[in-house]
């Protein structure tokens, strides 16, 4: 399988910071201001102070944030200080999609990388990731064409994300006051306004736009990280207007591309909800975990609350009525405990069968092959993301099974099975289950849990990129 992947690739830059080093920081640092900043967090970085201030805000509280920075001096202060110490990673959900499909057997891998410096390209598979090389014409031009960016980062800038991880119980002095960390979390620095607008590196669109016929699929992302309006006068309207012309050009070319959108936690509610309106046509699937399903409450009406408590017949409702409601191909929630998918069908199946029991017996036949189908695509992504939760590696299919085969069911969401079965009146089948709604067919599936986790991050773009490979696999052979 060929399959692009953009648009987000970036540097993780992980450092464990503790209780004395940020006593130590904060000393540094006026206390008046650091007190207001963490009384009114600006969330965003535009002086040393914001980011000292965010980090001890998120470690008081015990909370998670990611702020965007916006200054050069920031950028060499954290860079200086804290990358040389860190565990530096592949990021993004593009780089870590493209690393999954890579190791998990696609043909060819061709990921969007925004600034392909030394330090980014070593971080990528060597299996099957491929990088277009640049055509004299584009290098010509960009060298004509000023730069598009004046503001405070060159467009040579690394995109790196500076993330800080904290324990539990940790203990630091806020200016005499003793706070203890009530639970583990991270605080993100985000150093990337490539990243930030969709920025597409010309010669991967020129491979798409050649080899559009030749491609299986795309995996898109990064629209989380959009900003209402940019430096330059743009806004995520105009960027998304040119991110749509682009896939559907490549739709054109080849009305075969399966394309897959991949959600995340988008800071505005506004855009969030104009990327799913805008995108939902054209895209074959949609992915995205509870929380971010929430978001779309004013869309399927549907409790958030209930939606992060991950209880399967809320989840099972909220991706029906979001799917349906706006016409839908494949919807895939993954949660830690199960993952669900909505897909369309278009088989007509007796409206007044309300379980399989009731239709005859080429429609149950039917209706169950699909299901499977599903179901297999899914249970694969699942296996590999426990997999890459308990070793931090993907090697091949082979070490995929291997692994996976060590790995316990998660009891909550065997539990959320038997209660979507019977919520829905569904129907079990091998580890999962499903139920027809309407002209969609919903199948869930427990996810793979290990005691002693690697890592934790990463997990829901690994189960995406392996249930969309094995799922244009399916496509092909059917």
């Amino acid at each position: 399988m060929n399959i692009l992947c953009g648009y987000n690739v970036n540097i993780d830059s992980v450092y464990r910071i503790s209780g004395a080093e940020i006593s130590e920081l904060l000393e540094t640092f006026e206390e008046a201001e650091i007190l207001d900043k963490i009384e009114n967090p600006p969330g965003k970085i535009f002086s040393e102070s914001d980011f000292v201030a965010g980090l001890a805000y998120c470690m008081k509280y015990g909370c998670g944030a990611e702020w965007l920075v916006f200054d050069q001096s920031v950028f060499e202060f954290l860079n200086s200080r804290y990358f040389e110490k860190s565990l530096v990673r592949m990021g993004g959900n593009a780089g870590i999609m493209a690393n999954a499909l890579s190791q998990l057997g696609a043909s060819r891998v061709i990921p969007n990388v925004a600034v392909p410096s030394k330090t980014q390209l070593s971080l990528f598979s060597k299996k099957a990731i491929y990088f277009p090389e640049p055509s004299m014409q584009i290098t010509e031009n960009e060298r004509k064409s000023p730069e598009e960016n004046k503001g405070a980062f060159s467009s040579s800038q690394e995109p790196i994300h500076f993330v800080f991880d904290f324990s539990e119980g940790e203990i630091f002095s806020l200016y005499g006051t003793e706070v203890r960390v009530p639970r583990e979390n991270r605080f993100i620095a985000t150093c990337d306004h490539l990243n930030l607008r969709l920025f597409v590196n010309p010669a991967f669109e020129q491979y798409a736009l050649q080899h559009a016929c030749e491609l299986d699929g795309v995996l898109i992302s990064g629209f989380h990280l959009l900003l209402e309006n940019y430096p330059d006068g743009r806004t995520y309207k105009t960027i998304l207007d040119d991110t749509f012309s682009q896939l559907k050009s490549w739709k054109t070319r080849n009305n075969k591309l399966q394309i897959h959108l991949e959600f995340g936690h988008f800071a505005s509610k506004e855009i969030a909800n104009f990327v799913f309106l805008k995108f939902a046509k054209l895209s074959d699937s949609l992915g995205m975990n509870e929380d971010e399903l929430a978001v779309f409450s004013n869309l399927h009406g549907v409790s958030g609350e209930r939606l992060q408590r991950m209880e399967a017949d809320a989840i099972s409702s909220a991706a029906f009525r979001l799917a349906s409601g706006h016409g839908l191909k494949k919807l895939i929630i993954h949660t830690r405990e199960f993952v669900l998918a909505v897909f369309k069908t278009d088989c007509e199946f007796n409206s007044r069968a309300v379980s399989e029991f009731e239709m005859d017996e080429s429609e149950s036949s039917i209706l169950q092959r699909a299901a499977r189908e599903k179901l297999e695509a899914l249970e694969f992504g699942v296996r590999c993301a426990g997999v890459y939760a308990a070793s931090g590696r993907l090697e091949g299919r082979e070490f995929v099974e291997e692994e996976a085969s060590k790995l316990q069911e998660s009891p909550f969401g065997r539990e959320q099975i038997a209660a979507f079965v019977k919520a829905f009146n569904g129907n079990i089948l091998e580890q999962g289950a499903y139920t027809l709604k309407g002209n969609y067919i919903i199948c869930m599936l427990p996810t793979m849990l290990s005691r002693s986790p690697v890592t934790t991050v990463g997990l829901g773009d690994t189960l995406t990129a392996g249930t969309f490979l094995r799922g244009l696999e399916l496509n092909v052979q059917a």
